[in-house]
């Protein structure tokens, strides 16, 4: 008999899972009545149950970067005028989006293919009124994929990247009488070009998603003073006792000072203040460590003060202190440890996609759930695959407590032991790597980079894992997940299907299995492609729900033997549905979970802590 999980009405508040032994419960379906701004979801053969929570006023509403927040900011999301015009030609306005929702996807509104040789258009009107001396930042958390930005018809920059935020002052291009107009030009060659793009293509099949063009994460705006606090670098020392905290300061900084404090249940712990460009030391005694039984997090208030110690900006943020190696544990292999502990991980491969807003989750809510399922059935980690989230979705993998091993979105090219890069190529994937990690280095859950999957697009492993190593010494590097192995970095990472397996163990690297599984399926009534026969799966599939289960408990029966063999982490294939595959845990629309999460929080744990 299947298992169905009865997702509770708190979908606001905490996860509530109950299990349902008898039947189907279906949620209902969204219904969609058309905004007075003309906004409605585009047809789609399947959306989420928080698609009806998504306001076209005020989309996506919380602060995006949580890692340096400011209580004063104004969202740009919502209705922008758009268009599709060609690459060359720029058009008339002739529709309405709903930022930041990709063009392609339903609650965007539009729902139209763009491809390769068209541009996308945005446009709309924000008023602001910085004062004296202050500057106004414009704020794109991504957009896939090469971004050109107007303000007042005046040209303010550019960006090449899918993946990481990027920011402009257009002080200098606002105008006085207080309507400010700003538009917004896309290019994305998606699979046709040769820029990381993951799991996009133009010919959406088997593993392959639809394409994603455009603005995908919030829009928004900040006054700042001229000097102020650009970004800000947390890493924690365990072994120190201390964080060091880097900020770093535009405009004429000479005579400021930068202060950290650092309190938990407003009781100050630490404090300490320098130079506005030096590197700060905050310790204190005894300071509890992040774990994902524990995930404490301190808070972090950073003031920027002037020579007479006024505070001119602050911002807040926070801190998780713990500490990753791999070293020899006491049954002789080499492990994954945690603040100084051995800890097997036990995850899911997570691609991150959503039926209705394909790379963008509908709500915060939505974004946040499928962390609270991962945590639900017992998994204390998860792979992020071939994508990059908004940094929210860090955030709740911090606060609730979940490993995650970051992949670098894949280039498009075909697999091969040492593929032929351009120059061109080589470098936009240097940049935008470098521009993932310096995005999401503040993040305590991220443990792992993958800078490979599988050999999609793979050429100087060995430089690319030694800069990665230098770059960011605090975390983990996965030379490549799956294929060609190039015996550097931290962990040697097999992929066996359905397996499990693993790779033979090395003196100084762990033995992973970085995907495994993928038995799909179908549970009609949630599926994107509504005859499943016209798309068959990647993967194994099951003919029934108990067969489903007897050999997901055989699974991980042998990967449990595995890891007395030396196995250090091991990733089943998937979280959800994606498009064509019914492989995951829960169906695509999230409103089923194929698996009793009782019985999955009690093998799961018995693996992870034995």
């Amino acid at each position: 008999m299947m298992y169905r999980s009865y997702l509770g009405v708190q979908r606001r508040g905490l996860l509530t899972v109950g299990v349902l032994l008898i039947g189907l419960f279906l949620l209902p379906q969204s219904t969609f009545a058309q905004t007075e701004d003309g906004w409605q979801p585009a047809d789609n053969p399947l959306m989420t149950q928080w698609a009806d929570d998504v306001n076209p006023e005020e989309p996506l509403p919380e602060y995006p970067r949580p890692k340096m927040k400011r209580d004063e900011w104004t969202n740009l999301n919502g209705m922008w005028d758009f268009q599709i015009s060609d690459k060359s030609d720029k058009g008339d306005y002739n529709e309405q989006i709903l930022v930041p929702y990709p063009v392609e996807s339903a609650l965007s509104g539009v729902k139209e293919t763009v491809g390769a040789k068209n541009r996308v258009w945005y446009r709309r009107t924000f008023t602001v009124d910085p004062g004296t001396d202050e500057r106004v930042l414009l704020h794109f958390g991504a957009s896939d994929w090469e971004t050109h930005v107007f303000v007042n018809e005046q040209y303010v920059g550019s960006h090449q990247g899918g993946y990481d935020p990027f920011s402009f002052d257009v002080t200098d291009e606002l105008t006085d009488d207080g309507e400010q107009t700003i538009e917004v030009s896309v290019w994305d060659p998606t699979d046709k070009g040769r820029q990381p793009v993951g799991k996009q293509t133009h010919d959406p099949r088997s593993i392959w998603y639809t394409a994603v063009t455009g603005i995908w994460q919030t829009v928004w705006l900040e006054t700042v003073p001229e000097t102020h606090i650009q970004d800000l670098e947390v890493t924690p020392q365990v072994e120190e006792g201390r964080a060091k905290i880097e900020v770093d300061v535009h405009g004429e900084a000479e005579n400021h000072q930068v202060r950290a404090v650092v309190s938990t249940d407003d009781r100050e712990v630490a404090r300490t203040t320098g130079g506005a460009q030096n590197r700060l030391f905050a310790q204190w005694d005894d300071p509890q460590l992040w774990s994902p039984d524990n995930p404490f997090l301190y808070d972090l208030e950073i003031h920027l003060l002037d020579a007479e110690g006024n505070v001119v900006d602050r911002v807040t943020s926070y801190v998780g202190m713990r500490s990753v190696s791999v070293a020899e544990a006491e049954d002789g292999h080499m492990r994954l440890f945690l603040n100084g502990e051995p800890l097997f991980h036990m995850g899911l491969l997570d691609q991150g996609w959503w039926p209705d807003g394909l790379y963008t989750a509908p709500t915060d809510e939505a974004l946040k759930y499928d962390i609270e399922v991962t945590k639900e059935l017992g998994y204390n980690m998860l792979r992020k695959h071939v994508k990059v989230e908004p940094q929210r979705f860090y955030y709740w993998a911090d606060k609730l407590g979940i490993l995650v091993w970051q992949d670098m979105p894949s280039p498009d090219i075909e697999p091969a032991p040492i593929p032929e890069r351009s120059d061109e190529s080589i470098q936009q994937f240097k940049d935008e790597y470098r521009g993932m990690i310096d995005a999401l280095d503040h993040y305590p859950s991220i443990v792992m980079w993958v800078p490979y999957n599988e050999g999609w697009g793979q050429y100087q492993t060995r430089e690319i894992v030694e800069w990665t190593e230098n770059y960011d010494p605090t975390r983990l590097v996965n030379n490549a997940s799956g294929w060609h192995d190039r015996g550097v970095g931290d962990v040697i990472d097999e992929h066996h299907y359905p397996g499990p397996g693993m790779p033979d163990t090395e003196d100084n690297r762990a033995a992973v299995l970085g995907e495994f599984g993928g038995e799909a399926l179908v549970v009609e009534d949630h599926l994107w492609i509504q005859d499943f026969s016209e798309a068959p799966t990647h993967y194994e599939t099951s003919q029934s729900e108990e067969a489903l289960h007897n050999t997901y408990d055989r699974m991980i029966s042998e990967v449990d033997s595995l890891k007395d063999e030396g196995l250090a982490a091991a990733v089943y294939t998937q979280t959800t549905d994606v498009e064509s595959e019914v492989n995951g845990i829960m169906t695509y629309d999230r409103a089923v979970i194929k698996f009793d999460p009782a019985h999955m929080r009690d093998i799961h744990s018995a693996l992870i802590k034995e």
